[in-house]
């Protein structure tokens, strides 16, 4: 979707891997034993070839369902000044919902208008996910995440709408 903005908008993926023992995965690898698969190396754990980061992106290695927790993202993003996530991929009950809610309590935060308030500690990240780039398993859990995604952590919006958003930045 980002694609078509090359070097105006960062792109992260993030990508889930884990060693060859799943131990760095704890009770979600048991809880959910095909992620035993997503190991260095193994075509399940590469991001899609057709999607091709670029040079430019960031990929993100992570071992549970939120982008930011135990990684990096929080500070990358703070570091590339960005203020709003926009959220694609798969699953909107998981990863989508898990990283929804992490954005919101990570990032660039309440609109101070007061100097003392640029500091990183009162960040917080405006969350975006456009409604025909997630997906779950199954309608019933993907449509009311994304209501709980809409109504508390972010907005939910047509694609064509942030795409229309993206095209006037």
């Amino acid at each position: 979707m980002l694609g078509c903005f090359p070097g105006k908008i960062p792109v992260v993926f993030t990508r889930v891997e884990y060693n060859a023992n799943g131990l760095d995965g704890g009770l979600f690898v048991r809880k959910v034993p095909a992620l035993r698969r997503l190991v260095a190396g193994e075509p399940l754990a590469e991001i899609d070839p057709a999607l091709r980061p670029t040079p430019d992106d960031v990929v993100v290695v992570k071992q549970y369902p939120s982008a930011f927790f135990g990684t990096s993202l929080a500070a990358t993003l703070t570091s590339l000044d960005v203020d709003t996530t926009i959220l694609t991929g798969s699953s909107t009950s998981g990863c989508v919902r898990a990283t929804a809610v992490d954005g919101l309590q990570h990032g660039p935060g309440p609109p101070y208008n007061h100097s003392n308030f640029t500091h990183p500690a009162y960040r917080r990240f405006r969350v975006i996910v456009p409604r025909e780039c997630v997906g779950d398993r199954h309608p019933d859990p993907h449509e009311a995440n994304l209501f709980d995604i809409n109504s508390k952590y972010g907005d939910v919006l047509p694609r064509s709408q942030v795409l229309a958003y993206l095209r006037r930045r």
